[in-house]
């Protein structure tokens, strides 16, 4: 394997799927073996093949490795609520250990792997754990999705706190999720002189999109990569 990024954000519904498929558009148009994963989701449908989340479903059909939708998303729960009080509805106790094992599988078997959290970086998986604690656990570079909006700024700098005490590399892309939003740009620029991670792209708002998922900075996202991937070496 080549190289594994997390996928977090600074709050639920901000683009972090978005920001994956990007992710894994550019694998495939490099020409790299691609792996997508959502190993924890809430929020789905019933089908005849079981309950299915849209967010892995699209990840699964990305990605240039094929895998059975249970690979990409082993614990899926209907209702789209906080993961650990959703499991805990189906009698279910989640914690990092099974989540980080199954990760782990997919790291040979790719030269790209894209996890996807689910919320942000502090959702509770059980009564002591996080999501944290399975990015900690990981050690992959993080990258975080920064929804433009009104308390982005509390959001995002709240979020960085937390992945420089995990001590891991990680950059931010700005995803305009509020197209009313006042000084979109001031935002923004408030958070590149704040932030300690490289801010690598901006997303247009959906409906604003002109290019292939708004993946703008191919060129900052490449050094980037390289420099996460020495890192970690």
């Amino acid at each position: 394997m080549s190289l594994a990024l997390f996928v977090t954000g600074t709050d639920t519904g901000i683009g972090k799927t978005r920001v994956s498929s990007a992710l894994l558009r550019w694998g495939r148009a490099c020409g790299l073996r691609t792996v997508g994963l959502k190993p924890l989701a809430t929020g789905a449908d019933t089908t005849g093949e079981g309950l299915r989340n849209d967010d892995a479903l699209r990840l699964q059909e990305l990605a240039t490795v094929a895998l059975p939708y249970a690979s990409v998303n082993p614990f899926c729960f209907l209702e789209p609520m906080a993961p650990h009080l959703a499991a805990a509805r189906v009698g279910v106790r989640l914690a990092a250990a099974p989540l980080i094992e199954h990760i782990r599988v997919f790291e040979p078997l790719c030269d790209l792997l894209v996890v996807e959290g689910v919320g942000g970086l502090r959702v509770p998986l059980n009564e002591t754990e996080d999501l944290s604690d399975l990015v900690r656990a990981l050690g992959y570079p993080v990258l975080l999705v920064v929804g433009l909006r009104l308390g982005c700024l509390n959001h995002a700098l709240l979020t960085a706190e937390t992945l420089d005490r995990l001590g891991v590399s990680w950059a931010w892309v700005a995803n305009r999720v509020d197209p009313d939003l006042l000084d979109a740009a001031g935002n923004r620029e408030t958070l590149r002189r704040r932030l300690a991670g490289p801010l690598l792209w901006e997303q247009p708002y959906a409906g604003e999109v002109v290019d292939d998922d708004g993946l703008l900075s191919a060129s900052v996202l490449e050094s980037w990569l390289r420099h996460a991937a020495m890192a970690r070496s």
